[in-house]
């Protein structure tokens, strides 16, 4: 069983950074491929970026050059640091875990979810 606890979030203005970190328990984290998604009101859930148990990592081609994601096998820790934010990048921010070590961009593929954390980006 692994549990995710998500925190960082907040009220940020566009233009500005955040970064997002997620702490798991479990044996198996460094084994784990790990990702996050966001949700915005009345939109399905998205995918951010993933990072593989090797460290190879893939973001929605949206985001990439403004996001990075990256993991800390010893704390068993994930972060998402967040740059030039914009309005549109408004949600709901989960991390996620999967029982593979290699990453997906798909909800369904991934085992474990926190619960969330608020990113809010105002103009």
């Amino acid at each position: 069983q692994v549990q995710l606890v998500e925190s960082g979030g907040g009220l940020v203005q566009a233009g500005g950074s955040l970064r997002l970190s997620c702490a798991a328990s479990g044996r198996t984290f460094s084994t784990s491929a790990m990702g996050w998604f966001r949700q915005a009101p009345g939109k399905e859930r998205e995918f951010v970026s993933s990072i593989a148990s090797s460290g190879y990592t893939v973001y929605a081609d949206s985001l990439k050059g403004r996001f990075i994601i990256s993991r800390d096998n010893d704390r068993n820790m994930v972060y998402l640091q967040m740059n030039i934010l914009k309005t549109l990048d408004t949600a709901v921010y989960y991390c996620t875990a999967r029982s593979y070590g290699s990453g997906s961009f798909k909800v369904d593929e991934y085992d474990y979810w926190g619960q969330g954390t608020q990113v809010t980006v105002s103009s």
